[in-house]
């Protein structure tokens, strides 16, 4: 038999509810040969059951503590029989039949590393999060002007450039920033499949914001080139916050939400005040040097 000519690795825990949708949405694309492979972190609520119907190529289990981004996708990347590899987060739902074949048409580049989808958030979604979807993946995405974006939640990426080097596993968040920028160093380019669509949110409380927020910025600090003096209350938490909330205050009233901006400011500040503790932690972890 002819190998498939994409691998899909897909992560999983406990997300019966999403796999019920996502499942049956990969099922249904009209991309003519791929194979799942599944690595699941010890699920409890039914997810293996309806992984094992959907009839993997593979199906990993780990347990929760065993649990690394970068090394559960490096496995994923040994297994794969395809040189074109897509990553799917199991909470994230193809939206239509054609959701993978635009993502595999971006990686037959060879000067293509990586690409990845849009993401729109669920139905569900507060608004403080879909603003940042919006900011992220709309129509006038504001992070095609940041210095750096890309999200492996719903992407992919080339064998042949992995080979030269994988995924950090000393790294426990934003593995995919720091593997995409570490193409792009190496000469090749990061594509923005907007035509491949995937649904994805997740309503964080404040604390899980701050987690989240402490967890990328210290996983930056390894590679940050900059002073640590750039990171300070007054800069990162204050100014910050101010900033994020005049844009989510405009957002807000063109899309009638400004009842939840109070639940913004506090999402805000506990994503800027992460950002800052995460950023110094990561220094010290990284760099070994004390942030001034």
């Amino acid at each position: 038999m002819n190998p498939p000519l994409a691998s899909i690795v897909m992560r999983s825990f406990n997300e019966a509810w999403a796999l019920r949708e996502t499942l049956p949405a990969l099922a249904a694309q009209s991309f003519p040969s791929w194979e799942l492979i599944v690595i699941d972190s010890g699920s409890s609520d039914g997810s293996q059951d309806l992984i094992k119907a959907a009839n993997p190529a593979h199906f990993i289990q780990i347990q929760p503590h065993e649990y690394n981004p970068s090394k559960v996708m490096n496995t994923g990347m040994r297994l794969a029989a395809a040189d074109t590899v897509i990553f799917l987060n199991a909470d994230a739902t193809p939206q239509g039949p054609l959701w993978l074949q635009p993502l595999f048409d971006a990686l037959q580049n060879p000067r293509t590393a990586a690409a990845f989808s849009r993401q729109i958030p669920r139905p569900d979604c507060l608004a403080v999060f879909a603003h940042d979807y919006d900011r992220c993946f709309g129509p006038n995405r504001e992070s095609a002007s940041w210095d750096h974006f890309f999200s492996m939640v719903s992407s992919g990426i080339r064998r042949d450039v992995w080979q030269r080097r994988g995924f950090r596993e000393d790294l426990q968040f934003a593995e995919d920033d720091e593997y995409t920028r570490w193409c792009i160093q190496q000469g090749f380019e990061i594509a923005y499949v907007p035509d491949s669509v995937a649904m994805h949110s997740h309503n964080y409380t404040p604390a899980q914001a701050r987690k989240r927020a402490f967890g990328d910025a210290r996983a930056m600090a390894a590679t940050y080139q900059g002073k640590p003096s750039d990171f300070s209350w007054l800069r990162t938490v204050a100014l910050g916050t101010a900033a994020d909330l005049r844009k989510d205050l405009r957002w807000f009233r063109q899309h009638h939400k400004l009842s939840q901006l109070p639940a913004a400011a506090r999402i805000r500040f506990a994503q800027r005040s992460g950002k800052l503790a995460g950023f110094r932690q990561g220094w010290l972890d990284y760099q070994r040097q004390s942030p001034a």
